[in-house]
Parts: structure tokens; C-alpha cells; sequence
């Protein structure tokens, strides 16, 4: 017998949230971590998410697709505490709003491929390649299939 996903339940008997989840929405929400970063920096703010998108408007899509990953991150703390009740009914659609983010990540991404013109850089290589393992994660993973399942019954 395998007793290997003992490690995946917490005191209670529920499903922890994997810490994939959490890099995966630090991956989606990395706007906003520009944006708070940027914040840290008193003499030129601009400079910083200049950096990581030249263009404005990446930049507020990027905010845009990012609010939705912190919308996730808020249920995920509610399911933790098992309150509020409200949330209850909404945390099984939440992998495919991630799903949803995924993909809204991914036409950002085409956006900026075409304001740079084609040209290849690193930083759209491993947003690309991070996007694939993203989206396998979100197929393949049981841990995460049965975390988003463990708050549908009744307590």
C-alpha cells in the first residue's frame, strides 16, 4: 500500500492546496508582482515595468489577467478557513477560471509577440514554455483534481 498522499491532507482531513497552485498564480498574477515591485523603487518606477513590458497597454492587460489569478488566490484562502459560505458553491468552477486565465495569458503573450515584431526573446520563450507546463499541470495533476473536489460536500 501507498500511503503518500497522507502528506496532502491537513489536520482536519482536507486537501492542502499544492504549492504548484501557488506558483501557478504567482505565474499568472506576475503584473501585479512587477507592479508591487516597481513600488519599492523610489527613484524610477516606470523604469522597472518598462523592463518587463515595454508597452502600456501589455502592462494593463497584464494587471487585468492578473486580478482574476488574485480572485483565485482569495477563494483559496477561504477554503482554508471554510468560510465564507458563499464561496463554497464557486470553488469547483475555480480550475476552470484558471483554465480561463491560462488562456487569456496566452493571447497576451500573442500580443506581445506582435508589438515585437516576431523578434525572439527570453522572456516570451519561458512565459511560452511556462504557459505549456501550466496547462499540462491543470490536465495531468490528481492532487489538484481532488483539492478542488474536497470542498463540494457538506460539512
Amino acid at each position: 500500500m501507498n500511503f503518500s498522499n497522507i502528506t496532502w491532507l491537513d489536520d482536519k482531513g482536507h486537501v492542502k492546496p499544492p504549492l504548484m497552485l501557488y506558483l501557478l498564480l504567482v505565474f499568472i498574477a506576475r503584473g501585479w508582482c512587477v507592479f508591487i515591485a516597481s513600488l519599492t523603487q523610489a527613484s524610477d518606477r516606470a523604469a522597472l515595468v518598462e523592463l518587463f513590458y515595454p508597452h502600456k497597454s501589455d502592462f494593463l492587460m497584464a494587471l487585468a489577467a492578473g486580478a482574476g489569478a488574485l480572485l483565485v488566490y482569495g477563494a483559496i484562502i477561504a477554503e482554508r478557513k471554510r468560510k465564507p459560505a458563499w464561496v463554497r458553491p464557486v470553488f469547483p468552477y475555480m480550475k476552470g477560471l484558471i483554465v480561463l486565465l491560462l488562456m487569456l495569458d496566452g493571447g497576451l503573450l500573442i500580443q506581445r509577440v506582435l508589438h515585437s515584431y516576431y523578434v525572439y526573446s527570453w522572456s516570451m520563450g519561458l512565459d511560452a514554455l511556462f504557459l505549456f507546463w501550466s496547462g499540462l499541470y491543470l490536465y495531468k495533476s490528481k492532487r489538484l483534481a481532488l483539492y478542488f473536489k474536497d470542498w463540494q460536500e457538506k460539512e
